[in-house]
């Protein structure tokens, strides 16, 4: 299991963070997520496809890089 972080661009409340959650928590090998508002982040561990994640992000309207 490794952990991954996304930087997460365009959120601006609490609505948001919670779309952005279940984008990823959707996805296939993903055992938690943790998206923060003020951080602009999203922490995902397990083992998923990482374009997979950000793809799912991009889907929501916002926009999505790897951090690590």
């Amino acid at each position: 299991m490794s952990e991954i972080r996304i930087s997460v661009k365009g959120m601006s409340c609490g609505h948001c963070v919670a779309a952005v959650e279940k984008a990823l928590k959707d996805q296939e090998g993903v055992d938690s997520v943790s998206v923060s508002l003020e951080e602009a982040e999203a922490l995902v561990s397990g083992s998923p496809d990482r374009q997979a994640l950000l793809d799912a992000i991009v889907e929501e309207g916002y926009e999505a890089e790897l951090i690590s």
